[in-house]
């Protein structure tokens, strides 16, 4: 299947690239929550951010993080929200992982997620269940 991402790194299709280097390419989001929302991905194809090895994904995030900075201090914007949406529940509609770089400004809109109450015991029981998996693969973040 053909990846609109990968056919941007390659120059097969068009976009407002605004940084590059070996391993990144970032550009703006055609469909923006706020102008200058801009996608940070790895030039290598991975389908999401669980099959993106270490090397990789640590480049990744170093220049995340730059061109968060630069995108917040050129646009003057208040704050920004680094978001990455994996699987089609989570709202990912391109399957080439990425990161959204997105600016906020003091009076612009809410992005405010629905905030859910554990019940009596839900708490302690969803740690349990996380914890007894970690200790299942720590072998995966040791390596």
């Amino acid at each position: 299947m053909e990846c609109i991402f990968c056919n941007i790194k390659d120059r097969k299709s068009e976009a407002e690239i605004i940084f590059e280097d070996e391993h990144v390419l970032a550009f703006l989001d055609i469909q923006p929550v706020n102008y200058g929302h801009t996608l940070v991905i790895p030039k290598k194809h991975f389908d999401n951010f669980l099959t993106v090895p270490k090397d990789e994904l640590d480049k990744l995030i170093h220049a995340t993080q730059f061109i968060a900075g630069v995108v917040k201090r050129s646009l003057n914007a208040d704050g920004f929200n680094v978001i990455s949406n994996n699987g089609n529940p989570a709202g990912q509609s391109v399957y080439h992982f990425h990161f959204h770089i997105i600016p906020r400004f003091d009076k612009d809109f809410t992005l405010k997620p629905v905030v859910r109450n554990y019940s009596q015991g839900a708490l302690q029981e969803y740690g349990e269940q996380i914890r007894s998996f970690i200790s299942k693969y720590k072998d995966i973040y040791n390596g």
